[in-house]
């Protein structure tokens, strides 16, 4: 069985089963991986490790466990959540935002930067729901049935996708929706998926992020903002007792973030909210379950000449 029918069986099966029991199963596979030290959590410690450099051997580990584990949970969330109501998700979803963001939203479109931390598509149904309209880009996956489940799962929750496929001008697309409709555009920014990324200093060291969230609010001249997204407890519902909690997720807005007019502004607006990023990044370390390479110094040499020069 490929990967994409094995997505699309456990969205069909998966709901039906109790939560708990879905929930403890993914935590169970979170800890084999994490115990066998497979690639993947290899690299989420080295990235780790940039977040917490004073850390000893027992606390990276600590850490890079918790965060498996808060990625487990966020698959474990999204294939249980056709199983939910709609209430009983938001009921599980908290944000939290800075004096001035809700009448931002009212006045125009706003732009937010975002880390894999967390689980970002029960915060894009949040801020669409008590908010305004999410509208992010979503890599294209292989096979094309996973891309098409994941589409109609975020678009189920109200959120507006723009595919990023080889070729395509997803950045005019996205000027083109935030200008003429009041739109939350949300970035997933820390990892650079093009030739376009631009290199900041995050959590200390050089890494190449995405110029899309800085580059667009720069351009439409609209307010930008962080959204760091970690896994936290609530109150578990009256039809899950005798469970005292179930997972849930806190959405922090911080901003608005700006620079000083000048030359190279869109380089100075990323590494501004890599600033902001990085701060949040050493408060919350395990909420970032970033398994592939994001720094430098870990980068292929010749991609990294490549994109470079592009």
């Amino acid at each position: 069985m490929d990967a994409g029918n094995v997505f699309t069986l456990a969205w069909r099966v998966l709901p039906r089963l109790p939560e708990g029991l879905v929930t403890a199963a993914f935590a169970a596979g979170a800890d084999y991986l994490w115990r066998r030290r497979m690639p993947q959590v290899r690299q989420l410690e080295a990235n780790l490790r940039r977040v917490l450099p004073a850390a000893s051997e027992k606390e990276l580990r600590a850490t890079s466990r918790a965060a498996t584990r808060s990625y487990a949970q966020y698959y474990a969330e999204i294939f249980t959540a056709p199983g939910l109501s709609r209430e009983e998700i938001l009921r599980r979803i908290t944000i939290e935002s800075p004096p001035g963001f809700t009448q931002n939203v009212a006045e125009g479109s706003v732009v937010l930067a975002l880390g894999h931390t967390g689980n970002w598509d029960y915060a894009g149904f949040g801020v669409s729901h008590e908010l305004n309209t999410v509208l992010t880009v979503a890599e294209v996956l292989e096979p094309p049935e996973i891309f098409e489940d994941f589409l109609a799962f975020r678009e189920a929750f109200g959120i507006e996708i723009i595919p990023l496929r080889k070729g395509t001008n997803v950045f005019s697309q996205l000027r083109t929706r935030a200008r003429e409709s009041k739109r939350i555009v949300a970035l997933l920014a820390d990892r650079d998926l093009t030739h376009n990324g631009i290199e900041v200093e995050l959590v200390g060291h050089r890494a190449r992020v995405a110029a899309g969230p800085a580059a667009l609010s720069h351009s439409l001249k609209i307010p930008l903002y962080y959204a760091g997204i970690r896994h936290t407890r609530v109150p578990a519902p009256a039809f899950m007792r005798p469970r005292r909690t179930v997972g849930g997720i806190t959405v922090t807005f911080i901003g608005p973030i700006s620079v000083e007019p000048g030359p190279r502004a869109v380089e100075r607006l990323s590494q501004a909210w890599a600033d902001v990023m990085s701060e949040w990044l050493r408060q919350y370390p395990e909420s970032w379950h970033m398994l592939q390479k994001v720094f430098v110094a870990d980068l292929d040499p010749d991609r990294l000449t490549e994109a470079r020069s592009a």
